[in-house]
């Protein structure tokens, strides 16, 4: 894989990520080491320190006992070899602390040996050491013993503390050693550490910045040749990282910029040709409007006119269409009274029938009595002379049932004549009745025309307005219409102007051939 493959936030991770590593290596190398010396200088500062003063202090206390033994043999004072023997016993008390203590630390095989001869040459010299100073306390003089006997064994035993004096000198010079080595150690490792990382950062750095300032120099470059209008130049980039995907998307930018300024610079000639000709057609335009809104002018004249004559005959039809509806009121108010009329004419017509039956009932009467009469009279003659006044009565009731008869005839005749006439009325009256009901409906027809007219009479006066109106408003878009053809006029001569412009600006730009 490149490293132009790699994002620039990649490369930046693993450049940083590599000298975190390698600082965080030598950190945890360097620590190591400082812990190594650390618990070096621990063990000197307390182990291998301690046993060496132990082994001194061991030393010196036998050494100062064995100055109290020669004391003690040589004091012409046999009274203080007790005094002497206390101190030595204090003093073999702290010697016998400091072989516990060694015994204790020493780990070593060298030093557990060396502590076991100081042990044989300690028994050694203990036993000798006691008897002479029996003898002293008595009164002997064993000074010539001390020195022919006592004394090798005292230096043995000094002696071989002094050897483990040494062996522990040496442990502590080797450890002590090994601290200044274990501390050089570190200290080159640090330093040929830090040399490596700083290397290793450099090298890192350099590639890393070549890595995104070349491709960034060619982006620019690149960038500055497009602003000074050179198109020729190839962009190349390689890689998939950032770097790379501006210098394709320069590429991109100047391909596209190459073909728009080919399309303008083809294109500027015919906008220049198109805006001359628009600017002849605008004043040709003008012209038109010009025309047109003179012609608007006379137009909405005429439908001020033709609007007034509209209100005009609104107000008519709704002066007609009020006068039918008071017509068509009054019409009925006639169909009402007619209507009334009829029911009279119907109860006259039925009275005159039940005068007319009645009469029949009198004429029956009549004619019943009159035979009644005659019967009387035909008896009263056969009474003979009996029945005379009978008869006179009853030819006087004929006459009366004759005159009634008579009289009830004649009623019946005019009756009859008042019936035919009522009823001739009552056709009549019907039908006045339904020519009232055919002239009201008829009257509401037409004061429903009348209405209808009326409306859109109102209609039509609002229609009329409204076309005034938008006559009125053609007139004032066309007279605008006409300053913004006159406006247009001028933008196109100025579009022209701006066309020959943008083709000397468009001429900075070079163009690969074809």
């Amino acid at each position: 894989m490149k490293l132009n493959d790699l994002k620039v936030g990649s490369r930046l991770a693993f450049a940083f990520g590599l000298v975190l590593l390698i600082t965080a290596l030598m950190s945890g190398i360097g620590v190591w080491r400082l812990q190594e010396l650390a618990d070096t200088t621990q063990r000197l500062a307390t182990t291998d320190n301690e046993k060496l003063q132990l082994a001194v202090r061991w030393r010196q206390t036998i050494d100062l006992n064995w100055v109290r033994t020669r004391a003690a043999v040589l004091d012409s004072d046999t009274s203080r070899i007790s005094d002497w023997q206390a101190r030595m016993d204090k003093t073999s008390e702290i010697t016998l602390a400091s072989r516990k203590r060694l015994v204790e630390l020493v780990q070593e095989d060298e030093g557990k040996r060396l502590i076991a001869a100081i042990d044989a040459a300690r028994e050694a010299y203990r036993t000798p050491r006691a008897n002479l100073l029996k003898q002293r306390l008595i009164g002997e003089d064993v000074s010539a013993a001390l020195e022919r006997d006592l004394r090798p064994l005292a230096e043995a035993y000094l002696g071989s503390i002094a050897k483990l004096e040494e062996y522990q000198q040496s442990l502590y010079d080797q450890a002590l050693a090994q601290a200044h080595a274990n501390a050089a150690q570190g200290r080159w490792i640090l330093i040929v550490g830090g040399v490596f990382a700083v290397l290793l950062g450099a090298a890192a750095a350099f590639v890393l910045s070549r890595s995104i300032t070349v491709p960034l120099r060619q982006a620019a470059d690149g960038a500055r040749r497009i602003a000074e209008g050179d198109l020729t130049s190839r962009i190349h980039s390689e890689g998939r990282d950032e770097a790379a995907q501006l210098l394709q998307a320069l590429k991109g930018m100047q391909d596209n910029l190459s073909r728009v300024v080919a399309n303008v610079r083809g294109n500027a000639e015919g906008v220049a040709s198109a805006s001359t000709q628009i600017a002849q057609g605008n004043s040709d335009l003008s012209a038109r409007t010009e025309q047109q809104a003179s012609a608007l002018e006379e137009t909405a004249a005429s439908m001020e006119q033709l609007s007034s004559t509209v209100r005009l005959n609104a107000d008519n039809a709704q002066q007609a269409n009020q006068l039918a509806r008071s017509a068509s009121t009054v019409a009925e108010q006639g169909g009402e009274v007619v209507a009334q009329v009829v029911d009279t004419m119907k109860g006259i017509n039925d009275s005159s029938r039940r005068i007319a039956d009645i009469i029949s009932v009198i004429d029956g009467i009549a004619f019943q009595t009159n035979i009644l009469a005659l019967n009387a009279a035909v008896e009263a003659a056969r009474a003979g002379e009996q029945g005379r006044g009978f008869a006179v009565v009853a030819g006087e009731v004929r006459n009366l049932a004759q005159r009634s008869a008579e009289a009830a005839k004649e009623i019946k005749g005019l009756i009859t004549a008042s019936v035919e006439r009522v009823e001739q009325g009552s056709a009549l009256v019907d039908r006045a009745g339904a020519t009232m009901t055919e002239v009201v409906a008829s009257i509401r027809r037409v004061t429903d025309i009348v209405g209808e007219i009326s409306a859109a009479s109102s209609e039509q006066s609002s229609g009329v307005a409204q076309v005034g109106e938008a006559v009125t408003q053609m007139d004032q878009a066309t007279q605008q219409n006409a300053a913004l053809v006159e406006e247009s006029a001028a933008a196109a001569a100025s579009l022209k102007t701006q066309a020959a412009q943008m083709v000397e600006s468009v001429a900075v730009f070079r163009l690969n051939p074809g």
